[in-house]
């Protein structure tokens, strides 16, 4: 069975592990063994070592693979602790009776000879962006609430998720994927798609600036600084320049002009909180993709606009600026849609991508 997927990312390891759940009339020793040596542990835990994290909430039960029924589960960990993820997988004996793990991301050429000589274990490499679309695409067919949009997003009281339906089947579509960069997709069908844009401005950068700018230590902190700020504060807005808005080519007031553009001055400078500096850097990178996922929609003239990717997880302020930023330069013609697995994508995709002919 292909028990493990994984996608090795610049900032941000994932790992989604599928445990059968039917009945079958027997079990092979490699099944019996895995079982017993690594099911109970990965399932019965929430958290592994200091880093390591099973989103208990993303579990998909009832998921068929392989011709198996059983449930997904998706962990996640700091790509910097892999040597202490290789440690464990050694300890509780995951590569007992598994040769090969298809993987994906930087990390399946860089870590390579670690699984080897660590976990006597095959990293059969898979190209990013297929196994990116591959697992998408399966998600989507699997569940049917896991895309939804923000309604209402600039109204902090009426603001609300709603369920969207995606028609998975019906082409062409943009997948904006964030994870450390940013690679922007146009999606004509199962297998064809083509890359049309991206930047290297994406959450590894929020993270490595909010280090920088208020000592911060974890992605999770840099957002809890960040929803506790005051992004005018930093950022120089229309009305800063010109009083209100811009009515000639319709920019309103409240539209950010120039990022960090108030931290030219001395006195502001002294103003500013960490967490205004948070709010800033993400509120800066977040309008940047907005500003580039838009651009790529109307080049090619696509409608549908998903938006993916670890940045997103724990980051409604950054969901809530992409819904407003699309809709409004759209003038409501397009929806920002997100999807509820966000970064695991690429290791469901890598899951599917198990053939016979690496197994033992």
């Amino acid at each position: 069975m292909p028990w493990f997927g994984m996608d090795i990312g610049g900032t941000l390891s994932k790992l989604v592990f599928f445990e059968p759940k039917d009945a079958i009339s027997e079990k092979t020793e490699d099944e019996t063994q895995l079982m017993s040596n690594v099911t109970k542990y990965l399932t019965k835990n929430s958290a592994y070592g200091k880093s390591g994290h099973r989103d208990a909430h993303q579990q998909m039960d009832n998921v068929k693979i392989c011709n198996r029924i059983g449930t997904l589960h998706f962990i996640r960990f700091p790509t910097s602790e892999m040597n202490n993820f290789l440690e464990l997988a050694k300890r509780k004996g995951m590569a007992a009776s598994v040769s090969t793990v298809c993987a994906t991301g930087g990390g399946a050429f860089k870590f390579e000879e670690n699984f080897k000589n660590e976990l006597n274990l095959k990293l059969c490499k898979c190209d990013e962006l297929d196994s990116l679309i591959r697992g998408l695409l399966f998600t989507v067919a699997s569940n049917n609430n896991e895309c939804y949009f923000w309604s209402q997003c600039t109204e902090d009281e009426q603001c609300s998720t709603q369920e969207y339906t995606f028609q998975y089947n019906k082409y062409p579509f943009i997948v904006v994927n964030i994870g450390s960069g940013v690679s922007v997709l146009a999606v004509y069908g199962p297998n064809n798609y083509k890359r049309i844009s991206g930047t290297s401005i994406g959450g590894g950068t929020f993270l490595g600036l909010c280090s920088l700018l208020t000592g911060c230590n974890t992605f999770e902190e840099a957002i809890e600084l960040a929803a506790n700020g005051d992004n005018t504060k930093v950022d120089k807005l229309v009305r800063d320049i010109y009083g209100g808005s811009y009515s000639r080519f319709g920019l309103p007031g409240e539209l950010v002009a120039s990022s960090f553009g108030h931290m030219n001055s001395k006195e502001k400078r002294a103003q500013v909180s960490r967490e205004d500096l948070a709010r800033a850097t993400l509120v800066t990178i977040t309008n940047n993709i907005a500003s580039i996922a838009r651009m790529c929609a109307l080049n090619e003239r696509i409608d549908r606009v998903c938006f993916v990717g670890n940045f997103l997880r724990v980051n409604p302020i950054s969901m809530k600026l992409l819904s407003h930023a699309m809709d409004y330069w759209s003038n409501g013609s397009q929806k920002a849609i997100f999807l509820n697995h966000e970064g695991y994508f690429g290791a469901i995709g890598c899951l599917l991508s198990f053939d016979e002919r690496y197994k033992d």
